[in-house]
């Protein structure tokens, strides 16, 4: 397997490298171990808007909608540097939407909404999780056809799929720990209906949402999002109902290779800090990275984050192509369980042993390893715990006999 990058590629991480050069961790926030509240209440608004400048948020967005025209590999790059800073940004959610947008929508949805994501602004998030975090996220909200024609008829835009809500959608239901839910322009909802799963974009500031706050492991604003009887336009609808649930198995798949780039970039990064700390502390006279059980663990460390990288870029390939499903390999959706199986576990093993080999001073609030650990465990749980995956993958291979 060839895994070097295009020119383009190189050139996407090479850019994101230079826009987030002088970021410090944590963005000058308080520590997210300190009291119950989040650390802020907004994304880092200055550092995407730079972002926007050297057009990372649209790096795998068509050219005719002002993106770069590059591939999920090619954001998956700009993610790894992100993690690396611990940029405060919605890079992984509004990115894996607006790459919903640009497959499932309409061509008049794509030219009024892609470009406001380029320009940085419009904000796009996910509602990920379901109900509890532990079904399937379109089962957490119950789409019903609505009962009267929309308000604005006109709002519809251009349809040119079978939407099959002609009158709109009314939404029942709840999706849990929705990131940064409250400072997003639009949410985008699967909804379960009669016809099969929808992708709805939803404005949480709507009448009969309600958002109640909660902070993620690593301190960021996140809410709980009810929904009561919210009322939806054909506008809002991303092509039409799957009854096989590809658009949302889609968009799942983008949000976890995009998660398994920022483990990657975390993990590489908390290495570096290990080994620049271990190599500068000394003990019986010798640096303690020269001790063969701290070199071993590293060691370790590096082949996990190594196995966590080829991942990674196979689930991000094959999602990026036109038809993933290939003759004679397993389902795209055994690459991206397995992906996500060694990102869950490689950040958190990488992070468990730099606090190891750290000692005492990696829970120092005035160190930034603690904030690093935080957002590992935060990753590690994205999406679902390393198990629910590792069974995923066992019930593909039962089905599909090597």
């Amino acid at each position: 397997m060839d895994f070097t990058l295009s020119e383009e590629q190189q050139a996407a991480a090479e850019a994101a490298r230079a826009a987030f050069a002088d970021v410090a961790p944590g963005g000058g926030v308080p520590s997210p171990a300190v009291g119950g509240d989040p650390i802020a209440d907004d994304i880092d608004r200055e550092l995407w808007q730079r972002l926007t400048k050297s057009d990372l948020p649209g790096i795998a967005l068509g050219e005719r909608y002002g993106g770069s025209g590059l591939d999920p590999v090619a954001w998956c790059l700009v993610l790894r540097e992100s993690a690396r800073v611990l940029a405060r940004v919605p890079l992984l959610e509004t990115g894996a939407a607006a790459l919903a947008v640009q497959r499932y929508g309409s061509e008049e949805q794509r030219r009024r909404l892609l470009p406001e994501v380029v320009a940085g602004r419009l904000l796009l998030g996910v509602a990920p999780h379901g109900r509890t975090g532990h079904e399937p996220a379109d089962l957490g909200v119950r789409a019903e056809p609505a009962a009267e024609p929309a308000a604005d008829p006109a709002a519809a835009g251009d349809t040119d799929t079978d939407t099959g809500g002609g009158t709109g959608w009314t939404l029942t239901g709840t999706q849990t720990a929705v990131p940064y839910a409250q400072v997003m322009d639009r949410v985008l909802v699967p909804a379960r209906s009669a016809a099969g799963t929808l992708l709805l974009l939803v404005d949480p500031h709507t009448p009969g949402v309600e958002l109640r706050r909660q902070v993620s492991a690593r301190g960021e604003l996140m809410a709980e999002m009810l929904l009561d009887g919210v009322r939806v336009d054909p506008s809002a609808q991303l092509g039409a109902p799957a009854p096989d649930g590809a658009n949302w198995a889609y968009l799942r798949g983008l949000l976890i290779v995009g998660t398994a780039a920022l483990c990657l970039g975390l993990g590489e990064q908390i290495l570096r800090i290990t080994a620049e700390y271990t190599g500068g502390r000394e003990q019986f006279g010798h640096p303690v990275a020269t001790f063969q059980a701290v070199a071993m663990q590293a060691a370790d460390r590096y082949i996990d984050l190594r196995a966590m990288e080829v991942t990674l870029w196979q689930a991000a390939w094959r999602i990026g192509l036109d038809q993933p499903e290939l003759p004679g390999h397993l389902p795209l959706a055994a690459d991206l369980a397995t992906a996500k199986v060694w990102s869950a576990e490689g950040v958190r093993t990488v992070a468990s042993t730099a606090q190891h080999l750290h000692g005492g001073i990696g829970a120092d609030l005035d160190y930034p390893l603690h904030r690093y650990h935080a957002w590992a465990k935060y990753l590690e749980l994205f999406l679902g715990p390393a198990p629910a995956y590792e069974a995923e993958v066992g019930a593909i291979l039962a089905e599909h006999p090597l």
